[in-house]
């Protein structure tokens, strides 16, 4: 008997939920499909711990990698260098208007190459470092 599994859903930790959701709404398309509940506003910003975005053949779920009242005021440098690890693949059938994209939310872009297996990608980091490609078979 085999049972049934659909596509992974990856928990990130985040340092600033705001700007993650920001950056995954607004610059790589997400829906938040779910959140926790809102524990405080601030600028008139909701903060919340926890989000699952989705769009169409992708999730991500974004949780808070600090509890309330104990984030330090900057990114810790050994969590962020832990990040480098961690690599997002998301196929992307148009690779050039993703860098024109990318460009104009200003994102810098790593590369923009074609890897020796066949596949055409473009590489950056998402605000806490994660890395995260966008390619598509040449």
């Amino acid at each position: 008997m085999t049972i049934e599994i659909q596509g992974p859903s990856t928990l990130l930790q985040v340092f600033d939920m705001p700007a993650a959701v920001r950056f995954y709404r607004d610059v790589l398309g997400f829906a938040i499909a779910n959140r926790s509940p809102t524990y405080a506003i601030k600028a008139g910003v909701e903060l919340f711990h926890w989000a699952m975005l989705r769009r169409p053949g992708a999730e991500v779920m974004l949780n808070t990698a600090y509890d309330e009242g104990e984030r330090p005021a900057t990114p810790e440098r050994p969590r962020v260098a832990a990040h480098g690890d961690t690599i997002l693949y998301f196929h992307c059938p148009d690779l050039d208007a993703a860098y024109a994209h990318m460009q104009e939310h200003g994102v810098t872009c790593v590369h923009h190459s074609t890897a020796r297996y066949g596949m055409r990608q473009l590489s950056f980091r998402d605000p806490d470092g994660y890395g995260i490609v966008l390619q598509h078979p040449v």
